[in-house]
């Protein structure tokens, strides 16, 4: 008996704290489930948040919605915004004018006053006859050239399927509620089922500051955990079925009991037996536990109960922490998709503090500027961004937001470009601290060519005025001397009229010519031809032009001429496009040479004239498209600016070459290369 006593008080001893010590942690592994259920609802609804974001952003961004409001076309821009609802799931996408009206809804349950009760988005409630509706909204402005012209609101049921995904991301049931009323639940229970159920608090509090609790819901105990959202404004309750843990507590009483009263002699054995069983269990998912609070999710939850509720519990925490990672997984490569998608961009963007230092520079900043993300770091903009002929730093020249604006620049290796800005406001979702995000592109070549462009328009011009202006001139001469006129002054009157026609058609020539190069529709048709006839027939269409002028045209051609591979037309209008050049630059009676000779497979043609030449500067962009030669005599631009770059075209597409000489005796020498035609 004494031995019996000693052993069942050893039990007893033993085995009344264990199952103390047992409850305890099976009631902290809950709470600490409750509690990881929590933080898993509170993600899962801040990623469900911000991918509504997301979308409204985009959609108010894009230029597609833009031009169906200017339209004024509600019906079109309804079936615009289903196409985009079909795309994304979302269950609402309307849009609102400035007067908070609905202009367009996907949604006809939702009443036209959303538009004048939400403009901050989160949680909107529509009370009607039954259960009220939940939305969860976003709203983002819509703009035009700085001036709000509207709002998109995109919307989200939050309705039971909403509680059951997020039932699968926390591994727990869950209630969201507004005031202390419950809008959206995972239970299967109706809502005002759900708000008359007695909760009785938890006299613990948790350090995370959630409100515990315990209630019985269809016969079965939970344990339930409350705390705001801070994505939505609201409070979500998870809850932990706790009935198999309450049963295994039972049955451990049993199980000691009965093994102290029936095998006395082996209870201590029995006892520690049983307490390892239960006992490493627990220990193992409490490290498990330590392990997830101190942010490892690689490491799998491995625990070989033998206790089905232990062996749930240990399930139950695995499954959150694959479901957490997973969640982690999808953010970090949401992040890594977003940082690469910055840095894919072409222009340049980087971010600045309420003290203008740049906090992010990306890589194409790093292309446009030349500066380095390292050197520009948390240094002020102002240091590195230095405007030119503005006496006034770059942080007070920067657009105001939504605005753009054209700042010239000297930038790093004292390089000069031109700058297309915009500006905007943001917050960092971390600091809080507002910050300007700055997007630039280099429009240096844009800015030259519209500039050559309006010189070549303000030729084009000139050139079709002057010839123009002469044959009005001779024609009003003609008809006035219709009758009584001098044969020889008619006479002089028409080759005046020729050579105007001359410079019209070689002028529209070249700008058919350069229209097709734009367009990609420039082709040439080589086939063997006798370079003589192409030479006499261009020197007869420039004779009257020449005789005009007084100047003497010289051919100088090889006695045996063999046949050259070319386009006919297009090489004539070679031809005429550097005689017209030697006239025009050439003095008058002066002499202009054609000649030709032979070189290998080509052919080389030279026109020489006897004009002032060509400075060395600008032989390198003498064949581009809008470069002029000035002129010695009045020192004006004169031409369209097309003339050589059709020549060089035309040339390279039959295979050969162009160029300029300065010869020893002064003047100009254009040359080029045919290839000579494969006899068979």
């Amino acid at each position: 008996m004494g031995y019996v006593l000693v052993v069942v008080l050893t039990t007893v001893t033993i085995g009344l704290p264990a199952m103390l010590l047992m409850r305890q942690q099976l009631d902290h592994q809950a709470w600490m489930l409750v509690e990881q259920g929590q933080r898993a609802a509170e993600a899962y609804c801040a990623a469900q948040q911000r991918d509504i974001i997301g979308f409204a952003t985009l959609t108010a961004e894009r230029p597609t919605l833009r031009q169906l409001l200017d339209k004024g076309d509600t019906n079109e821009l309804f079936e615009y915004l289903r196409t985009l609802q079909g795309a994304v799931g979302y269950d609402l996408i309307a849009v609102c004018d400035p007067q908070d009206r609905v202009l367009a809804s996907t949604d006809a349950t939702v009443p036209d006053r959303i538009c004048a009760e939400q403009h901050t988005g989160g949680i909107y409630i529509i009370e009607g006859d039954g259960t009220p509706q939940v939305l969860m909204t976003a709203i983002h402005p819509l703009t035009q050239l700085g001036d709000a012209v509207g709002r998109v609101i995109v919307g989200t049921r939050m309705d039971h399927a909403f509680a059951t995904q997020m039932r699968a991301y926390s591994g727990l049931e869950n209630t969201l509620m507004v005031k202390g009323q419950p809008i959206v639940s995972s239970f299967d229970e109706d809502l005002p089922n759900m708000a008359s159920i007695a909760r009785q608090p938890e006299a613990s509090i948790s350090p995370s500051g959630i409100k515990r609790g315990r209630f019985i819901l269809g016969g079965q105990p939970y344990y339930s955990g409350k705390l705001p959202l801070k994505c939505l404004g609201v409070e979500v309750e998870v809850a932990l079925q706790v009935a198999d843990n309450e049963l295994a507590q039972k049955r451990l009483v049993w199980l000691m009991t009965g093994g102290m009263l029936v095998v006395a002699a082996l209870g201590t054995i029995l006892g520690v037996y049983v307490s390892r069983q239960i006992s490493q269990p627990l220990v193992n998912l409490a490290e498990a536990a330590s392990e997830f609070s101190q942010g490892d999710l690689s490491s799998p939850v491995v625990v070989e109960a033998r206790v089905r509720e232990q062996a749930q519990v240990a399930q139950a925490l695995e499954s959150a922490r694959v479901n957490l990672l997973k969640t982690l997984t999808d953010l970090r490569r949401e992040k890594a998709w977003s940082n690469h998608l910055l840095e894919s961009i072409v222009e340049g963007i980087m971010t600045l503090d309420e003290e203008k230092r740049i906090t992010f520079f990306s890589h194409g900043a790093e292309r446009i500027t030349g500066w380095r993300r390292e050197q520009v770091l948390n240094q002020s903009c102002d240091e590195f961004f230095k405007p030119v002929e503005i006496d006034a730093p770059f942080s007070q020249l920067m657009p105001l937001p939504g605005l753009r604006k054209k700042i010239m620049l000297k930038l790093s290796g004292e390089r000069v470009a031109t700058l297309a800005i915009t500006g905007a406001h943001l917050t960092s979702p971390e600091a809080g601290e507002p910050q300007i995000a700055i997007v630039f592109r280099d429009i240096t070549e844009e800015d030259i060519v519209h500039h050559l462009l309006g010189q070549f328009l303000a030729n084009v011009v000139h050139e079709f005025r002057t010839p123009l202006a002469a044959l009005n001139a001779s024609i009003e001469l003609l008809l006035d001397q219709e009758a009584q006129g001098d044969p020889n002054e008619r006479q002089e009157l028409l080759k005046g009229l020729q050579v105007s026609v001359i410079n019209l058609q070689t002028l529209v020539d070249n700008l058919l010519e350069s229209a097709s190069f734009e367009a990609g529709h420039f082709r040439v048709s080589p086939r063997p031809y006798d370079l003589s006839d192409i030479i006499s027939e261009a020197v007869r269409l420039m004779n009257p032009l020449l005789e005009k002028y007084g100047q003497r045209l010289v051919i100088r051609l090889p006695q045996t001429m063999p046949l050259v591979q070319i386009d006919p037309r297009r090489t004539m209008q070679v031809l005429v496009n550097l005689l017209s050049n030697a006239s025009k630059y050439g003095p008058t009676d002066a002499e202009i040479v054609i000649s030709a000779n032979i070189e290998g497979g080509w052919v080389r043609v030279k026109v020489a004239d006897r004009g002032p030449g060509i400075p060395a500067k600008q032989r390198s962009s003498l064949f581009r498209r809008f470069t002029y030669q000035d002129s010695v005599q009045d020192q004006i631009k004169v031409g369209a600016g097309l003339g050589l770059s059709v020549v060089k075209a035309v040339v390279e597409a039959h295979g050969g070459n162009t160029g300029v000489d300065t010869p020893p005796g002064g003047g100009t020498i254009f040359w080029f290369t045919i290839p000579i035609a494969n006899e068979k």
